[in-house]
């Protein structure tokens, strides 16, 4: 199998985990963007979403779909979106859609964390995938000095601006050996608007597609 084909069983997959009239966390990217065709599939079943990013927004709403605001919703019982990297304890790194700060909220709201993802994304450790950190714009270069001093390498994403208005960080080669503590210490750098570390709140359960079919993970 390809891995698109990957990403759609597992999107597809997730379906699983949506019970009728509840509102669905959405994440953001090419295996979110399975999920939510899965999810136009049974849109009549459930009261709508909550989306991570303008680009999900815009397809679940193109699917007839109905787009709740996250500040409409006291809870929502699933959150399904995709991952760069995910480790043995669920933990994950987050952002290569640049889309982290808004699906870290989404997660925040969420009772229960679906990460779909093909086995390719799965690590022992993470941080081969350079770590996204989004920052506002006038902190870049102070923010960038702090994350050298962690043992990172930082690089500018050129050209992305979130949808937050903010820019990019990518960090090379940290160690991110104890992932919660390398979070709560990027968090606490001024001018960090969040890190792409999802190892607080890591995923409840994870569906791994596999030459061998969807795995779960929990």
């Amino acid at each position: 199998m390809t891995q698109d084909e990957l990403k759609k069983a597992v999107g597809w997959a997730a379906l699983d985990y949506v019970r009728p009239d509840t509102i669905v966390g959405v994440g953001t990217g090419s295996t979110a963007a399975h999920f939510i065709d899965a999810l136009g599939s049974i849109k009549h079943q459930i009261k709508g979403a909550v989306s991570s990013s303008v680009a999900s927004t815009e397809k679940l709403k193109s699917l007839g779909i109905t787009v709740f605001d996250s500040n409409e919703v006291d809870e929502l019982d699933i959150y399904v979106d995709g991952a760069d990297e995910i480790n043995p304890h669920m933990q994950m790194i987050k952002g290569g859609g640049a889309a982290l700060t808004r699906e870290k909220i989404i997660a925040a709201i969420a009772r229960q964390f679906i990460c779909i993802v093909d086995a390719t994304k799965q690590v022992d450790i993470l941080g081969t995938f350079p770590l996204p950190v989004e920052v506002i714009p006038m902190a870049r270069a102070y923010v960038a000095r702090e994350l050298v001093k962690l043992g990172g390498q930082p690089v500018y994403r050129q050209g992305v601006v979130t949808d937050n208005g903010n820019v990019i960080l990518d960090v090379h080669n940290l160690d991110i050996s104890d992932a919660i503590a390398v979070e709560n210490r990027i968090n606490g750098i001024a001018g960090v608007v969040t890190v792409g570390l999802f190892a607080n709140r890591g995923a409840d359960v994870a569906l791994v597609g596999t030459a061998d079919g969807v795995k779960t993970l929990k």
